[in-house]
């Protein structure tokens, strides 16, 4: 099982971010900030944790999961 992050880079604005972090302090949570806003993707692949797998993750990752110029991602193999 692989779980994929895909977040907005740090020098990228994110209006989602910024839109959830304007609710949370309407909503009394005036300690938040900084809020930044992506998405998950988990799915199943055939393989063993190892360096070839891992360099098909980064493609696929790099490729289609996540735009390169304006998000980043990292991955979780369980």
């Amino acid at each position: 099982k692989v779980t994929v992050f895909v977040s907005p880079k740090p020098t990228v604005l994110d209006p989602q971010g910024a839109a959830v972090e304007h609710a949370m302090k309407s909503l009394g949570h005036a300690s938040a900030r900084g809020v930044r806003v992506g998405k998950t993707i988990t799915f199943e692949m055939d393989g063993e944790d190892d360096s070839k797998t891992r360099k098909k993750l980064d493609e696929l990752c790099d490729g289609l999961l996540s735009n390169p110029i304006i998000e980043d991602f990292r991955y979780e193999i369980d």
